[in-house]
């Protein structure tokens, strides 16, 4: 139980009677993964604000924007392989 970090004995005791074993997961990646989103998400809306309101953006905005989007889908692509592994098991 304690390995599995699981501090609830019910919760534990259900998981194990029900599959007869406990699956640990390490979701940090996908935390790290969440953040860069979420600031790309921000950078996103901050251009289409200045966009809506001066009526148009800078080439060079263009370019960071596309550069935070490949940084987000390459490690996000080799998480999801992981996650595909994990379940094939």
């Amino acid at each position: 139980m304690a390995e599995a970090g699981i501090r609830n004995m019910a919760a534990y005791m259900r998981k194990m009677a029900l599959n007869g074993y406990v699956l640990h997961v390490d979701l940090s990646p996908v935390k790290e993964l969440v953040s860069l989103q979420r600031r790309c998400s921000n950078n996103l809306n901050q251009v289409a604000i200045y966009a809506n309101t001066y009526g148009g953006i800078y080439p060079e905005d263009i370019r960071t924007l596309q550069k935070d989007y490949a940084d987000l889908w390459g490690p996000l692509s080799d998480l999801l392989k992981q996650l595909t592994e994990i379940v094939k098991m």
